[in-house]
């Protein structure tokens, strides 16, 4: 299986080293030196990782045969992508990669079905589970400890326990549409 592990930044310097966007929480693991990385576009790989080390708190590398500031510009915006075995897991037990995550059922503490993880969005405060309902509506879930309170993998679930306004019931919605509610959810999040 392939994760994306970083995006290649811009050139810095003169002798071949580029900043990364990290998107991997194993940098350390994934983007080390001798790492072999694909990439897309394909033709810009497979990059050899020679050297890496943080500078000013961002992480940059430098590639094997990649020796300019010409051909590191030339990097610029390719994604790294490291070959991973699917049944692989972080190292820390409260964490998981994506592909895990995927079309897991969402339900609600006292058990109600609420849908079905579609897509996992990586924002810079939070992660976000995209879950698509039964009637085809999308809701957003943070995904944080204090909402996504279960990950049980072997039960494909994920259990919430979301606050008051994150999940229009219908009741809710009635409210709204009376007059008498909260905003709708596509208000708060969209």
């Amino acid at each position: 299986m392939q994760l994306v592990v970083a995006r290649v930044g811009r050139a810095h310097g003169i002798k071949g080293e580029v900043t990364v966007e990290v998107r991997t929480d194993e940098p350390e693991r994934r983007l080390g030196p001798g790492a072999v990385l694909l990439t897309d576009p394909a033709s810009a790989g497979p990059l050899t990782i020679e050297t890496g080390r943080v500078h000013s708190g961002r992480l940059l590398l430098r590639f094997e045969g990649v020796r300019d500031r010409t051909a590191a510009e030339a990097l610029r915006n390719t994604l790294l992508i490291a070959e991973v075995d699917p049944d692989d897991k972080p190292e820390d037990p409260e964490e998981y990669y994506d592909h895990q995550l995927m079309d897991l059922d969402v339900v609600t503490v006292d058990g109600t079905e609420v849908g079905r993880i579609t897509e996992i969005s990586h924002l810079p405060s939070q992660d976000l589970f995209v879950v698509e309902r039964p009637d085809g509506t999308e809701v957003l879930i943070p995904f944080v400890e204090e909402i996504v309170t279960e990950i049980d993998l072997a039960e494909q679930r994920a259990v919430i326990d979301p606050p008051p306004g994150l999940i229009d019931d219908p009741a809710a919605s009635d409210e709204v549409a009376d007059g008498h509610g909260a905003a709708s959810s596509e208000d708060e999040t969209g």
